[in-house]
């Protein structure tokens, strides 16, 4: 894996947490620019999926399997889409704090497969 996005998945998915987390904090719902930094993130946790199918077609392994590694990385990917998408149906600070959770979620998921890989 490519530890520089990993981090940068990571770090990006903590901003958009402490940012709509400030946003459910006043009390706001998710708003246009809460899913323009939601694209963004995703697009990293694509990039990351891409890269991780790359490196299985090119050979190399994770130390702790590839099963649990693929579902790993598509959990990644799908971890604030779908929290995204629950916030479109709760138009509340809740829907808020349901990306904020998505993005810590992925924040925890990268950590996870940064230790699958074994790097």
């Amino acid at each position: 894996m490519l530890v520089a996005l990993t981090v940068a998945v990571a770090v990006a998915a903590l901003a958009l947490a402490a940012w709509c987390g400030f946003a459910a904090y006043r009390d706001q719902p998710t708003k246009d620019w809460h899913f323009i930094g939601m694209a963004v993130v995703s697009l990293l946790a694509l990039a990351q999926l891409v890269v991780g199918i790359v490196l299985l077609a090119r050979g190399d392994r994770p130390e702790q399997g590839m099963t649990i590694f693929i579902c790993y990385l598509i959990g990644a990917f799908a971890a604030v889409p779908a929290a995204g998408f629950l916030s479109l149906a709760e138009r509340t600070r809740w829907g808020s704090v349901t990306v904020a959770a998505g993005a810590v979620v992925l924040a925890v998921l990268q950590v996870r497969l940064y230790d699958i890989w074994g790097s």
